[in-house]
């Protein structure tokens, strides 16, 4: 098939999507280098603690078929004659939101479609999450053009700049032709904040969700999703002992060399990435000593510091349960390692990916609350082994959200 004839097909499939507003082009699209999460992930803010609000740039209007506007930045703002049915995403921060919002039947591709925490969707009742037909864009060659006329999306959530990072042999151009030919991009790289390529606009978790839920008509779902989250933390405020009470917790990437000894380590960042620590209150072990989003440490270096808790990023994404235990008991057999209090105090958890949208959200929260505070929210025993009364959201109630199934009110 050629372009002029992909091209054809690509504008009559969305004859009734256009994109308008804010162009992207210039110093919005600039490329970066990567970090410790980028070299050991396969490319992973503010707290969300209000519910619905009118979100900046926002344009909340019911279903319908008259036209209507998002605008999110980088991309400024987009107009829809009718709403999206074909959809496809970066990764699992804006592909967790749209499933959150009952669109999983449309999904068309991913640029990733691995090292999903997928035991989190699995521990849904009456859902089935899989990406087994779903294209991955991301291969050895980079992200193919073509891929995105063969599937057709009516939007394509992702950021252009951070894919960029990704592949940086996309332009502006070919974003455009992109936004021209096939349908709109909206998105926007929520996870940190010190990103020097980002020199725009941030936006939470449940802002960026809210206009997700704009672009799909589905501000009923986005709010019950709204209501079940601030329900969680409520219930998390009200438990949380006093400061000075709490265990520090040492931040490590799973993808670290354990055989070897060095180990990426991380301050909280104020990122969407690490929300539901800030949401926790959790004291941070590294915070005060690591200048930057990562470092690279020793055992000795993790031995200085000595965190009561050492929690392993990626640890429910990258790995197995077995190759996380494995990974462990080379700790315990380290000299120096098994000198750490974590590790004597057997205080080594599973923590959650970065890139993490509404769903993902509430079972790493819901995790890490049990995970730090087990006096207060229950042992954490594994997903699997949560007894009903102890968990801490309805499990129902967000598959009856995600199927339709929920009264708004």
């Amino acid at each position: 098939m050629s372009d002029n004839d992909t091209t054809a097909d690509a504008r009559t499939r969305r004859a009734y999507l256009k994109y308008s507003g804010a162009v992207i082009g210039g110093g919005l699209l600039a490329g970066c280098t990567g970090d410790a999460d980028s070299q050991s992930t396969p490319a992973a803010t503010d707290s969300d603690t209000s519910t619905a609000t009118d979100t900046p740039g926002a344009t909340p209007t019911p279903a319908t078929s008259e036209p209507y506007t998002v605008s999110m930045e980088p991309m400024g703002e987009v107009t829809f004659e009718s709403v999206p049915e074909r959809w496809m995403a970066y990764f699992s921060t804006y592909g967790d939101m749209a499933i959150a919002l009952g669109q999983l039947d449309g999904l068309a591709g991913l640029i990733f479609t691995e090292n999903w925490p997928m035991a989190f969707f699995d521990a849904i009742p009456d859902m089935d999450v899989t990406f087994d037909d779903i294209p991955q864009l991301m291969g050895e060659g980079g992200i193919d053009k073509e891929a995105f006329y063969e599937m057709g999306s009516d939007v394509h959530l992702f950021d252009p700049n951070f894919v960029q990072v990704l592949d940086d042999t996309w332009t502006d151009e070919d974003f455009a032709e992109i936004t021209d030919n096939v349908g709109p991009i909206l998105g926007n790289s929520i996870r940190r904040r010190t990103d020097d390529w980002h020199d725009y606009r941030y936006y939470s978790l449940y802002e960026a969700f809210e206009l997700i839920a704009d672009v799909f008509q589905e501000r009923e779902r986005y709010e019950a999703v709204a209501d079940l989250h601030n329900s969680l933390l409520s219930e998390i405020d009200a438990g949380l002992p006093p400061e000075d009470e709490r265990p520090t917790v040492g931040l490590l990437s799973i993808n670290s060399d354990f055989e070897g000894g060095a180990f990426y380590a991380y301050p909280v960042h104020d990122g969407n990435g690490h929300k539901q620590y800030r949401d926790l209150g959790m004291r941070g072990a590294f915070d005060d000593v690591i200048d930057g989003s990562y470092a690279e440490w020793d055992y000795e270096q993790l031995l200085d510091v000595d965190p009561d808790i050492l929690l392993f990023q990626y640890g429910f994404s990258h790995v197995s349960t077995g190759e996380f235990e494995d990974r462990m008991a080379t700790m315990h057999e380290d000299p120096i390692g098994q000198q750490l209090s974590a590790v004597r105090n057997d205080r080594l958890y599973r923590g959650g990916t970065s890139y993490q949208g509404p769903i993902i959200n509430l079972f790493q929260t819901e995790i890490a609350a049990k995970q730090f505070y087990p006096e207060v929210f229950g042992e954490w025993r594994g997903l699997g082994d949560i007894p009903t009364e102890e968990r801490l959201f309805d499990r129902q109630r967000l598959a009856d959200i995600i199927n339709g199934e929920f009264d708004p009110a």
